[in-house]
């Protein structure tokens, strides 16, 4: 009992379209490495200001400790020369 050896559906739909546009393995590289690029710009636009957003958030609570506080604006009887 042997086993046909007959193509995938997909590579039995796809293999004309294929050959014309450059034999085959090249072509598939080719857009294969075209769609991953476009995906990689489409996540970079997603991700941008999302870091954005994480970066401001970190500053603010880096810095905001940093600000004065109404006790240290207005003056003490603590340690005041006289």
């Amino acid at each position: 009992m042997t086993k046909s050896t007959r193509p995938v559906p997909v590579v039995r739909r796809f293999w004309k379209p294929l050959a014309a546009t450059g034999a085959g393995g090249t072509a598939v590289a080719l857009w294969f490495e075209e769609i991953l690029m476009y995906g990689e710009e489409i996540l970079a636009l997603i991700f941008l200001p999302l870091m954005a957003g994480v970066l401001y958030l970190l500053d603010n609570f880096i810095f905001k400790s940093r600000m004065p506080k109404r006790d240290d604006l207005t003056p003490s009887d603590k340690g005041a020369k006289q």
